[in-house]
């Protein structure tokens, strides 16, 4: 008698954990992400077990739902897209499971930018290029505080992953400019990363909007800008033959 948060990873169904794919299989009710969560995943589950596509449901039928399995003794996937911590909207669901003294566990999954970064065969985190990710959205239905606004995290010029986004992307290159990213500064936008039907655009902040355009790509993408695109950078110092630590000596 127990509920699992489970992330499902970005879409690809070998991304999902062990025990996130475990649970899966031991589970008697899954409750699914259909918007995001990649059907695929669902071949884990057993066929006696109940299945609900939560993208049809309110926040009251989903709690209702749970709430009946677990009075039965059964055990529960909420199976969400990504890592549930990131956009998931997790917390409103975990608060009402603790008011109604039903217990839960959160597992963990692969987050869609840590996906992003694989597809671009990129890394975030360059020496001399930016040691920081902004993991950030665009204002739209859900309010934005004011010191989170686009134009001025871009004040940072760090590398930055912009979800749920794609299909504001005037108003968001708009908002990069003119808190300082510059017009030549390299953009990637991946949809469905880790999918086979995974498509990515290189470009740069100006230029970007209609290449976008051109491959129809109005949803489930990921925006991610930095220097890091496309900058030298200096080698870390971790494998540098002068720099010694703990577990080798300087040469």
């Amino acid at each position: 008698m127990h509920v699992y948060f489970v992330g499902a990873g970005p879409g690809d169904p070998e991304l999902i954990t062990l025990k996130g794919q475990r649970l899966l299989t031991e589970a008697d009710t899954v409750i699914y992400a259909g918007s995001l969560v990649n059907p695929a995943l669902l071949q884990f589950v057993r066929a006696d077990a109940a299945v609900y596509n939560s993208a049809t449901m309110t926040l009251e039928e989903v709690i209702a739902v749970i709430e009946a399995a677990v009075a039965k003794g059964k055990k529960v996937v909420r199976l969400h897209t990504g890592d549930p911590s990131i956009y998931g909207a997790i917390q409103e669901q975990m608060d009402a499971l603790e008011q109604k003294n039903i217990p839960y566990t959160v597992v963990p999954g692969v987050s869609s930018f840590l996906a992003v970064a694989a597809a671009l065969r990129q890394e975030y985190t360059l020496p001399d290029v930016s040691q920081t990710v902004i993991i950030t959205r665009m204002e739209g239905r859900t309010p934005v505080p004011a010191k989170e606004k686009l134009a001025l995290l871009a004040s940072h010029n760090a590398t930055m992953c912009i979800f749920l986004s794609i299909h504001m992307l005037d108003d968001v290159i708009r908002e990069l400019m003119e808190g300082g990213y510059p017009p030549d500064t390299p953009v990637a936008v991946v949809q469905k990363a880790s999918w086979p039907d995974e498509k990515i655009i290189r470009s740069r902040l100006d230029a970007v909007a209609g290449q976008v355009a051109a491959a129809s790509i109005d949803r489930t993408a990921m925006i991610v800008v930095g220097k890091c695109l496309d900058s030298n950078y200096a080698l870390s110092r971790l494998y540098a033959a002068d720099f010694g630590h703990m577990f080798r000596e300087a040469k």
